[in-house]
């Protein structure tokens, strides 16, 4: 069984996804065409690559998902989803997730107060983002959303 952890933005996904990590869960890494945050470590949060490359590996069937988000390109290859015992998707990522891979997984929904998100992406300061798309985005996304398993309203994730 993988765990794949899905939630909107600041919501404890990568926090979770390290802790896990220090259980012995191997992590998977998904690839992107954005520019890294402050931080972040090309191959350990994200394979940050350009969007040609990208496209050849959508070419290729690299991917078991992928889509662009916000202008840039996520996706999950099938090579690091059979590696991994748990991952990150965006519910737009799992809405697409064929559904051999989906009977694979148990999906963990975080789902922590909206003024608990604020502050989280207030303290990132991220500037390819504001944080008022991420939030109208992620309730539109989010309004709905019914497709997992566990669902965990813990502010402290």
């Amino acid at each position: 069984m993988k765990l794949i952890l899905v939630g909107k933005a600041a919501a404890g996904k990568d926090h979770l996804k390290t802790r896990l990590s220090s259980k012995g869960f191997k992590a998977g890494v998904s690839h992107t065409t954005r520019t890294p945050r402050e931080n972040e470590v090309d191959g350990k949060d994200y394979y940050f690559i350009s969007v040609d490359k990208f496209e050849a590996m959508i070419a290729s069937g690299a991917f078991i998902e992928y889509m662009k988000f916000n202008g840039w390109y996520y996706g999950q290859t099938e090579e690091d989803f059979n590696q991994s015992d748990v991952m990150i998707m965006s519910k737009d990522g799992l809405d697409i997730l064929p559904k051999k891979y989906r009977d694979q997984c148990m999906v963990i929904y975080l789902d922590v107060p909206m003024d608990e998100r604020l502050k989280r992406l207030s303290s990132r300061n991220d500037k390819n983002d504001s944080i008022e798309r991420r939030v109208s985005t992620d309730e539109a996304q989010f309004s709905a959303f019914t497709d997992y398993e566990i669902r965990i309203t813990n502010p402290d994730f």
